[in-house]
């Protein structure tokens, strides 16, 4: 019997789309319509409210597909002093926050739920990295703001964007700073009974 699953991943993210493609996994995206701005969800910390939506995103989309998929659901936010710092949405918010941050670091933490519908089992986890911010200027930031890009993205920054010149270092998995950790998906998979192959290309050699 095929260990092959249809994988579906349970997010719109531009960045996640490209750190599947350029591992070599095949799969379609579903969006859950999953509203991250629910106040029940929000007042949890940080760690706990990115897992309990990324259960969530997987658990809306589950609902849509057969019995023979592998449903990914994500969520990240920025934790710095304690808080955290989602889409910033607005121009004013993501200049002010980008002030903030300059010279500082913080947590970037994403939340991961891998549903195998065949088997009826889920595997969820949290990949937590440190960000260090470069002492950008007032003009840097003016510009940088100006492009639009922080508006939509967890803490206002995308390490696989234009901000990743003032991203100084990171401590962790940077594909979990860009929105989902690779070696937490194999892991999470492989604890599933499959092997990162079922849900790969086939590559075949000239």
């Amino acid at each position: 019997m095929s260990s092959h699953r249809n994988v579906v991943l349970a997010s719109a993210s531009p960045s996640r789309k490209r750190l599947l493609e350029a591992s070599g996994v095949e799969f379609e995206v579903i969006v859950s319509g999953v509203d991250e701005e629910d106040p029940k969800l929000t007042s949890l910390p940080p760690k706990e409210m990115v897992l309990a939506l990324a259960i969530l995103k997987a658990h809306t989309v589950k609902a849509k597909v057969g019995n023979n998929h592998l449903i990914i659901g994500c969520d990240s936010t920025f934790e710095f002093n304690g808080k955290s710092l989602g889409k910033p949405l607005d121009a004013k918010t993501a200049i002010a926050r980008c002030k903030e941050l300059r010279g500082n670091f913080g947590y970037l933490h994403t939340g991961q739920c891998v549903i195998d519908t065949k088997q009826e089992i889920e595997v969820s986890d949290i990949s937590t990295s440190k960000v260090y911010f470069a002492q950008m200027s007032d003009e840097e930031i003016e510009s940088y703001v100006a492009t639009g890009e922080p508006l939509n993205v967890a803490g206002g920054f995308t390490l696989d964007g234009l901000s990743a010149p003032f991203i100084s270092r990171i401590e962790g998995d940077a594909t979990g700073i860009i929105g989902l950790s690779l070696p937490h998906l194999r892991l999470a998979v492989n604890s599933l009974g499959l092997h990162w192959s079922n849900i790969v290309k086939t590559v075949v050699n000239a």
